[in-house]
Formats: structure tokens, sequence, C-alpha cells
């Protein structure tokens, strides 16, 4: 069976559509994905930046906003991409399913954990000190 043309390459072909592919689900996920893809690409630009000072400032500007541009459009509409998009909207809907602790809970899990850090972190600095001069009486360290 022969594919279709627009089969063909559906990212090329999604990159320069103008529509949201459902639009109303799964919007919390993909702006957080959005605002992340793009804060990543813009931040790069500015980097850019910075390295073009030799080449002028017409070089030094125009080129990263440029790709700054390209590559937020980029990620506006690799977010729009059915597979992708589908994605967000069951990571969406699994987070919805999610029972969040309460503060309290969360804060007194947090003391825990915390706890059970530093006294590791003390257990092994104990038994480092051990070895240490363990094998330091017997001449080895």
């Amino acid at each position: 069976m022969a594919m279709a043309k627009d089969d063909r390459h559906p990212l090329l072909r999604v990159l320069f559509e103008a529509g949201l592919y459902k639009r109303s689900q799964g919007r919390i996920a993909r702006q957080a994905t959005f605002a992340v893809l793009a804060g990543s690409v813009v931040l790069g630009c500015w980097r850019l930046s910075y390295q073009l000072v030799q080449f002028g400032s017409l070089w030094q500007f125009l080129l990263p906003m440029a790709l700054a541009a390209v590559g937020v459009w980029i990620c506006f509409r690799a977010i729009n991409f059915p597979q992708f998009a589908d994605f967000l909207i069951a990571v969406e809907a699994e987070m919805n399913k999610v029972s969040w602790p309460t503060r309290d809970v969360l804060f007194r899990s947090t003391v825990v954990v915390m706890f059970t850090i530093f006294a590791l972190a003390g257990i092994l600095f104990l038994y480092d000190v051990i070895w240490k001069s363990l094998l330091s009486a017997m001449g080895i360290g």
C-alpha cells in the first residue's frame, strides 16, 4: 500500500501548520513543557551572543535573535506534534490521579529523610576515620 504524500514527513508538516492539536487537553503539561524547552533555547541563544562578540554587534545580536525565534517556534510546534501532545495529555491525566501529601506529612517525611542522610554521613565519616587510623598505625596509609 502506498503512503500518502503528507504522511512521509509528519514532523515537517506539523512544523509549518498554524493550528493547535487537541487545544483544550493537557494544557498545564504542555505549557510547562513549552516553557522549559523555549527557556532552554533562549538561554542557549543568549550564551551564543557572548561568544559572537568578536564578530561585531550585527552578528552578536541578529544571529542569536533569529535562532531564538526559530527555536521557540520549533518548541511551540513540537508540543503540538500529535504523538508528543498525546503523551503530554496522558501525563497530565496521570498527574491528576496522584494523591498528594498534606503539608504536615510532607514536612515530617522531609525531616525523616534529612535525619537519615545525616546519620548515614556521620556513620561513613566514622568508618573513614577508623580505617584511616588503623591503616596509618600499620604503616600502610
